[in-house]
């Protein structure tokens, strides 16, 4: 059984979903800027670690709480 969770969408062309897929972890990053980048983790650990790298928390200042439910989401998977 696969199960999804949506991490972020603003809309159609920018948004980010994680798929568990038995002991694999795919995250897919849909932008208008990129397309789209597929991303393989084999840990809970590493997806979190890659989260903190992609979403450091100082481009954030000022919209901490869009930081802190963007980290909620990565912590649900």
């Amino acid at each position: 059984m696969i199960k999804k969770h949506e991490i972020y969408k603003k809309d159609k062309w920018n948004m980010m979903t994680v798929e568990v897929q038995g002991r694999y972890i795919v995250l897919r990053e849909i932008s208008d800027q990129w397309g789209e980048e597929t991303h393989t983790f084999m840990s809970r650990p590493a997806l979190m670690e890659w989260a903190k790298n992609r979403f450091p928390k100082e481009d954030f200042e000022g919209r901490e709480e869009e930081w802190q439910d963007i980290m909620a989401s990565f912590k649900q998977v």
